[in-house]
């Protein structure tokens, strides 16, 4: 990991942004930034548990979705939908976690046309390891104080829920 700046390279940007005349976006901007650097954060300290499991955070999602549903099988344009990616996406994840093992693609009993993904039961071991080293090394201790989490929740939500990515209000 490198050593932390002496300045908060953020914070110099907005500065920046006043002194060049762009003050009134200074804090979108580093609105903006700051919250692609914390996805950037959480991302490495997420692939770090991941990755010797031979996993994504995309193909984890997946087998994790899988994992939550009652049958442990969704179609897959339900799971692109779901998991809020397109379907192209889904196809590389079960593409890749099928040829390992993890899923894999069954016929719907009732709709010749729609293909189901399905969790095998090593994709469900290795979703429950997943989710149980995630949750000590990461989710446990996500970087925030505690105080700071039901706030940050709130404010996301609305910004997803702006975005489009549900109707209902998040119950925060």
């Amino acid at each position: 990991m490198p050593s932390p700046l002496p300045y908060d390279p953020i914070a110099e940007a907005r500065r920046q942004w006043t002194a060049h005349g762009w003050g009134a976006y200074a804090d979108g901007m580093a609105a903006i930034t700051s919250v692609i650097r914390a996805q950037q954060i959480f991302l490495a300290r997420v692939d770090e548990v991941l990755k010797p499991l031979g996993l994504t955070f995309a193909r984890y999602e997946l087998l994790t979705l899988l994992h939550f549903t009652r049958t442990g099988a969704l179609p897959m344009a339900k799971a692109s939908a779901r998991l809020q990616v397109h379907p192209t996406s889904v196809t590389n994840a079960v593409d890749r976690l099928e040829k390992v093992g993890l899923v894999r693609r069954t016929p719907h009993p009732t709709d010749r046309r729609t293909t189901l993904v399905e969790l095998t039961a090593e994709g469900h071991e290795l979703s429950q390891t997943a989710t149980q080293q995630l949750n000590e090394v990461v989710f446990a201790e996500p970087g925030l104080a505690d105080d700071d989490l039901a706030p940050l929740l709130r404010i996301l939500a609305r910004l997803r829920q702006g975005a489009g990515d549900f109707e209902e209000p998040a119950q925060w």
